[in-house]
């Protein structure tokens, strides 16, 4: 656009800033580095490190970033480089062992063993779809509008559902998770997870565990999708290395296959989760979901409180301690959600709507946290510190979905907020 910029960056990420300008054509990119961390300092301290130096190269940060502004481009700085987009794994002839850690090497898997993608493995996966092999499915990247979104075609999708262990009955699946562009890896310093809900026919015609154990490592398709979903993140754009296109601090056990949640619509009293958003009963659907965690609800406050445990005030007491940057995603066991329509909420959105205004916090409690937003409006103008407001502005921050296999009236609650559906049904 012709307007000088400089990135302002904190010593902690150096190599990584230096390589991603690299792999976009931009090896000699003029970028201003600033001492770490910048989170939780105070405006005195933030000030110290402006009047400081940059410490990667020693200067003055202030002139540096007012000489790299206006300072002409020289020659060098002046050339693009190329830049190849992931693809995913090539398939080629090798020994077993030899391809194992060819894959491992170049940071194509999971970091535990996979299929090895052989031409007749992916041709007979092709055949899971009516599809062209070179039809593009859609575009990803580790976080839209500070990483390239690369294009990826029905092969290259194949050849990562082989690798994580799919049949062909799987792919349709695979391709309309790949369609929708949402890495499962997203890059950020926090720990991030996603979630998928399946509804409708699909959860059954490939066997899908919505009953006992549902969320565990207890099912062939429950585990293969979620593990493909990962795959593809990290081969179709280059997502998921850590210190470049993954940055969470501690990282974080889901990102192995991620929460793969089939809802149980045959013991469920609610709306099937995909029927709220329009499709039919019959439409086979992805719901997505995006946030920071999964936590173990219980029956109520302290187990078996009442005859009937108040479930309603136990899911606004455990969403207490949760960032009202993302929603709460309820995952139900069908007793919890029979007793929830006990106590009178017949539908989800008579649940949500008692959450939302039952689940406070103090404006003092939300000044004092990361990743809360304090109401604007009219409606604000006579909050004190000591005024009680909902966590939540809206209902639809609350989302459930009933799973499990009633061996327990349990619960647990996720972070996240809803992203978005797709239907499986066009990739078949």
């Amino acid at each position: 656009m012709g307007i000088p910029a400089v990135p302002m960056v904190t010593i902690a990420f150096k190599d990584l800033a230096k390589t991603n300008a690299a792999k976009r054509g931009m090896p000699l990119q003029r970028i201003v580095f600033t001492p770490h961390p910048v989170w939780g300092k105070t405006d005195e301290q933030m000030y110290a490190y402006l009047e400081g130096n940059d410490p990667v190269s020693g200067k003055p940060l202030m002139p540096e970033v007012v000489g790299d502004l206006t300072r002409p481009l020289t020659e060098d700085e002046k050339k693009s480089g190329t830049v190849t987009p992931p693809v995913g794994a090539p398939t080629f002839t090798d020994t077993s062992d030899n391809l194992q850690q060819y894959y491992l090497d170049n940071g194509m898997t999971d970091f535990m063993p996979i299929i090895l993608p052989t031409q007749e493995k992916v041709d007979a996966m092709l055949k899971g779809t009516s599809h062209a092999p070179d039809e593009v499915v859609g575009k990803m990247s580790p976080a839209h509008g500070a990483f390239p979104d690369w294009s990826y075609n029905v092969q290259q999708v194949a050849v990562n559902a082989v690798m994580a262990g799919a049949t062909p009955d799987y792919f349709p699946t695979l391709l309309a998770i790949a369609s929708t562009g949402i890495s499962a890896l997203f890059s950020s310093t926090n720990s991030l997870v996603s979630a998928a809900v399946f509804n409708g026919p699909i959860r059954d015609k490939l066997q899908m565990n919505y009953g006992i154990g549902a969320m565990g490592p207890f099912n062939q398709a429950n585990a293969v999708i979620g593990r493909a979903w990962s795959l593809m993140s990290k081969n179709l754009c280059g997502g998921g290395v850590a210190g470049e296109t993954y940055m969470g601090s501690q990282g974080n056990v889901i990102n192995y296959n991620n929460l793969i949640i089939p809802e149980n619509e045959k013991d469920s009293p609610w709306t099937p989760f995909h029927v709220q958003k329009g499709f039919k009963p019959t439409d086979s659907v992805i719901s997505f979901f995006f946030g920071f965690l999964i936590t173990q609800g219980q029956g109520g406050r302290g187990l078996g409180v009442k005859p009937i445990p108040l479930y309603h005030e136990a899911i606004s007491y455990n969403v207490g301690p949760f960032a009202s940057l993302f929603g709460a995603l309820v995952l139900a066991d069908p007793l919890v959600a029979n007793g929830l329509v006990e106590l009178g909420y017949k539908t989800k959105e008579d649940l949500a709507d008692w959450l939302q205004k039952n689940t406070t916090i103090s404006v003092k409690d939300v000044k004092s946290m990361l990743f809360s937003m304090l109401p604007r409006g009219p409606e604000a103008a006579n909050l004190t510190d000591e005024s009680i407001i909902p966590k939540w502005p809206r209902p639809d921050a609350f989302n459930f979905v009933a799973v499990g296999g009633q061996t327990n009236p349990y619960h647990q609650i996720a972070n996240m907020s809803y992203r978005l559906s797709v239907n499986i049904d066009k990739w078949v």
